[in-house]
């Protein structure tokens, strides 16, 4: 019988950087299919992006249907000399399995199918349905993965009754938090454009840079609210400011800026965007500069009851480790954002502290206490 770890190993062998699966779907694949999972190659393609590769596997008819989803991209290694061990060797030193993708999240992908796995061999008469919705599309632009899956999903009318979703969500100890919401995110550039010059004849020129400075201190002055609930505050960030210029002695024809809001669930995308437009217009009035507003794909926050299969999930957690899980809705978006709109769905994975760094690692110890927790998760949610 192969072992959570023993998957984990295999999946970081195969290096697949985002958006290539270099065969780590076709392994899954492979395993799922000899467990009697009917496995459907889900192949999506957009223009301006990479085709992508995903995997959907399902096993039974019934309900309740439980789905394990996850990504098996990950972000490249960066130098590889500065590893310990090499990145895609899936090497174990010490009781710690080094490689990309370690906790990132081919770690929780082994533990879901191993968990899964040995549910079916000790539940052969299978009552319910469970399944596996992999991407290859998450640490990329997440324009072809899993977005697209679950839209096919429910075109045909396919919806799990709820989802686990393997990402990274533990701070101290393996399962420590479930993560049963994310907050809402709204990237968006802003662009000023003035009149080109030389700085020592400023009358003849039109600097859009202290406009542009106006608008974006008019934007942080406002706090947007004091956090509700289950969210924290929601913020503004100002990430870049750029001209452009190779010359000190110039005044920039253009300005731009890119900002992002993570925003919570007393506000929406579309409110945001609103008042985003109102507040520069306000800056800009009557500086002779004009501009433009260019806005990213936002995602909207959202919140997953605490009960139900939440609470099913923390129990699983406390049978196996012995504490109760933190229920956190903190951090960035995740694919969880798009899962959503098919079923209820909560994030819980291994320690996220090596994630995208040298050295990624998580203990073996972990993966199998994660999969020891999917499983019982399946026993309480299925029987």
């Amino acid at each position: 019988m192969t072992s959570a770890t023993e998957y984990a190993q295999t999946l970081i062998r195969c290096e697949s950087v985002t958006p290539d699966e270099a065969g780590a779907l076709a392994y899954l694949e492979r395993e799922l299919g000899a467990a009697g999972f009917a496995c459907e190659r889900l192949r999506f393609s957009e223009p301006g992006t990479a085709d992508v590769e995903n995997l959907y596997a399902r096993i039974g008819d019934g309900t309740p249907h439980i789905c394990f989803a996850g990504h098996i991209d990950v972000v490249p290694p960066g130098d590889e000399a500065a590893w310990r061990l090499p990145p895609f060797a899936g090497e174990i030193e010490n009781g710690v399995l080094y490689g990309r993708g370690a906790v990132d999240m081919k770690g929780a992908v082994a533990a879901s199918l191993a968990a899964a796995l040995e549910y079916l061999r000790e539940k052969p008469d299978l009552v319910g349905s469970i399944s596996f919705l992999i991407t290859a599309d998450e640490e990329g632009p997440s324009v072809n993965g899993t977005r697209k899956v679950v839209e096919r999903l429910i075109e045909r009318g396919e919806r799990p009754d709820a989802c686990v979703l393997g990402e990274c969500t533990s701070e101290d100890a393996v399962a420590d938090t479930i993560k049963i919401g994310r907050r809402g995110s709204l990237g968006a550039e802003l662009i000023v454009r003035g009149i080109q010059g030389h700085v020592a004849y400023p009358q003849k020129a039109r600097n859009p840079l202290p406009a542009l400075i106006d608008a974006l201190t008019r934007l942080k002055a406002r706090r947007l609210d004091d956090g509700s609930e289950h969210f924290q505050p929601s913020n503004l960030e100002i990430t870049t400011i750029d001209t452009g210029n190779k010359a000190t002695n110039i005044i920039p024809a253009q300005a731009s800026a890119r900002f992002n809001i993570r925003f919570n669930d007393l506000h929406t995308a579309p409110q945001l965007k609103a008042w985003i437009e109102e507040e520069v217009a306000a800056a800009l009035l009557d500086t002779g500069v004009e501009h433009t507003l260019n806005f990213d794909q936002p995602s909207d926050s959202f919140l997953t009851s605490p009960g139900g299969f939440v609470k099913m999930l923390g129990a699983a957690v406390q049978a196996e480790t012995g504490r109760e899980p933190v229920l956190s809705t903190g951090g960035g978006t995740s694919d969880a954002r798009f899962i959503k709109d098919m079923c209820p769905v909560a994030e819980l994975g291994l320690l996220n502290a090596t994630a995208h760094k040298v050295d990624e690692h998580t203990a073996t110890a972990d993966i199998e206490t994660l999969a020891r927790i999917y499983k019982r998760f399946l026993h309480l949610a299925i029987g």
